[in-house]
């Protein structure tokens, strides 16, 4: 999936308001007066059945937080600890005591970034009526157990968003922003990379599991990154990576060895929001055991977005994907091999006349990724954890080409909010620290954590077998790389309000990523902006020598350099 970031701010910003202009046609007074909408926004779960002690938390120090054997905790590699336990209602209420600060302030930065994309008050009133009368089934598809953790979870959320919508409803629609956004866009938000193999390709023969979380919404998003580990009293035991405020799973596995990772495909835009397909993935880590458990969970909830689910289990020694859209559901089993790879197209055969994924294979960057994991495996004949992380790590294109820092047909693209490697026999779970997927991988071991060790030793990583820091993380060329995500800011901002840049400024920005082809396009149309359709035309032909990311970005930059050489005309 494309990001929501610095280098492709503009495309993304354009697609946002231009969905808000579509919202002013719409009849607001008939979708504020809707009977659907006036149930919705005042529903509130049935929680009278769980018993409840209110949380009171104690705090140890200043990144230490306990209610009797829930506690919250920061490590030295500054991931989030999150543990806690009880029934659905319990969860809530202990997840939002002791996260409250972390969860309000990642409420904060979402609704910021939404501001800063539709900034006009009369706009936003819009968004927030659509949204509504978007939502407005989707409680109707939530089970009553999850439903119940998240009002105890909204307990804990900021009155300062109460003009968007109660609380619980709030974090409802929270669950369902990454569906929407796919959805209502039709592009993807995550570019993910995910990969399992077994027998023959691993050094132990035993399952192991490699994935990049691709989700980027901005630095401040991905600076508080939580590591759940949560004790439902009903159901199984199970670790989640993502974020403060989220009850849904985009990374994880259960104390039995099922592991969920979700990758986005090609969606059309559905009517209405149903099942957000981080529940669905909750649901099968915390009551499946096996992938035939896990394919019935699938198939009996109706989503609104297309998406891949890679499940690995250890009881079956096996790996499949769980591939679900609005209107097909298919499973892809591997014959005759031990690995299985997964990007951001389908592969089964419910999905090999659909014209979207046809579309999907031949203009985004999903494909590539998929020839590049096939690629490093003809390298890498026999996976540890630390060559599957040197995978997840790689920056190079087909055959090592330099195709530029932050190209998205990279396995790595230098915005991940998090990697995770699974060993689900094992039960262990290596989770990476900041930046993105550079830092040390983190050691959880589940057949301690959940079990009475856990609390003799007070400490929930296994930190001797922890992966180390990626050298690059700390070279002058991942210092270049940052400076120019925030260059690209600039020089957008120049293009968009025809602002006059230095010659030493455009210089020194391809300067630090030379072998990227956004650097020139974007270069091209600043000039282009200025009406110096010379130096134009040179800045465009460059991009093209270079590895562009998908179809459509070819096509604009062709599109620009026609309309230069007409200028030159």
């Amino acid at each position: 999936m494309k990001r929501i970031g610095e280098s492709k701010r503009t495309k993304i910003d354009f697609r946002f308001r231009l969905l808000t202009l579509i919202f002013l046609s719409l009849n607001l007074s008939f979708i504020l007066s809707s009977c659907g909408i006036r149930k919705s926004i005042k529903h509130i779960p049935d929680v009278k059945q769980y018993s409840l002690e209110i949380p009171k938390v104690s705090k140890i120090n200043d990144s230490t937080f306990s209610f009797n054997e829930n506690y919250l905790t920061k490590n030295k590699q500054q991931l989030w600890e999150l543990y806690i336990k009880g029934n659905p209602l319990q969860l809530g209420y202990n997840n939002g005591a002791l996260t409250q600060n972390l969860m309000q302030k990642q409420e904060e930065i979402f609704f910021s970034k939404v501001e800063g994309f539709v900034p006009s008050k009369f706009k936003q009133n819009l968004l927030r009526g659509f949204l509504k009368w978007y939502n407005r089934k989707m409680y109707l598809n939530i089970r009553e157990d999850f439903q119940a953790e998240l009002y105890g979870l909204s307990q804990y959320s900021s009155d300062k968003y109460d003009f968007i919508a109660p609380k619980f409803m709030r974090s409802l629609y929270l669950h369902g922003a990454h569906d929407i956004g796919h959805a209502m866009r039709d592009l993807m938000v995550v570019g993910c990379t995910s990969l399992a193999v077994w027998n023959e390709n691993t050094e132990d023969e035993d399952l192991l599991i490699g994935r990049n979380f691709d989700f980027y919404v901005g630095d401040d998003f991905s600076k508080n990154k939580m590591v759940e580990f949560v004790e439902p009293e009903d159901g199984i035991p199970y670790l989640s990576v993502s974020w403060p405020g989220m009850i849904g799973v985009v990374s994880g596995m259960n104390k039995e060895g099922i592991t969920v990772t979700i990758n986005a495909g090609k969606s059309k835009i559905p009517l209405t929001a149903k099942t957000p397909i981080s529940l669905v993935t909750r649901e099968i880590l915390q009551y499946a055991k096996n992938i035939e458990e896990a394919i019935e969970i699938a198939k009996k909830r109706k989503v609104f977005v297309s998406e891949s689910i890679l499940v690995g289990s250890a009881n079956d020694k096996n790996a499949v994907i769980i591939e679900v859209s609005p209107d097909n559901f298919g499973v892809y089993k591997v014959e005759n091999t031990s690995r299985v790879f997964c990007t951001n197209h389908f592969q089964s055969d419910a999905y090999k006349d659909d014209k979207r994924n046809q579309k999907q294979i031949a203009e985004s960057h999903s494909e590539y990724r998929y020839e590049k994991l096939q690629e490093l495996l003809q390298e890498n004949k026999k996976l540890n954890p630390e060559k599957m992380v040197a995978i997840l790590r790689d920056k190079s294109g087909l055959k090592g080409e330099k195709i530029g820092y932050g190209n998205e047909k990279a396995i790595n693209q230098l915005l991940a909010h998090h990697a995770v490697i699974f060993s689900p026999q094992k039960k262990l779970v290596w989770v990476s620290s900041n930046p993105y997927q550079l830092g040390e991988f983190v050691c959880y071991d589940l057949n301690e954590i959940f079990s009475d060790r856990r609390l003799k030793s007070g400490e929930l990583a296994k930190s001797d077998v922890n992966i180390t820091r990626d050298p690059f993380a700390d070279s002058e060329e991942f210092k270049n790389y940052e400076e120019y995500k925030k260059m690209t800011s600039q020089i957008e901002d120049a293009i968009y309000k025809k602002k006059i840049l230095s010659e030493d400024f455009i210089s020194h920005y391809q300067s630090l990523n030379p072998e990227f082809w956004l650097v020139y396009h974007l270069s091209g149309k600043y000039y282009f902006s200025q009406k110096e359709y010379s130096i134009a035309k040179v800045q465009f032909e460059k991009a093209l020598t270079k590895e562009i990311t998908t179809v459509p970005d070819q096509q604009d930059v062709e599109k620009y350099l026609n309309k230069t050489l007409k200028k030159l005309k």
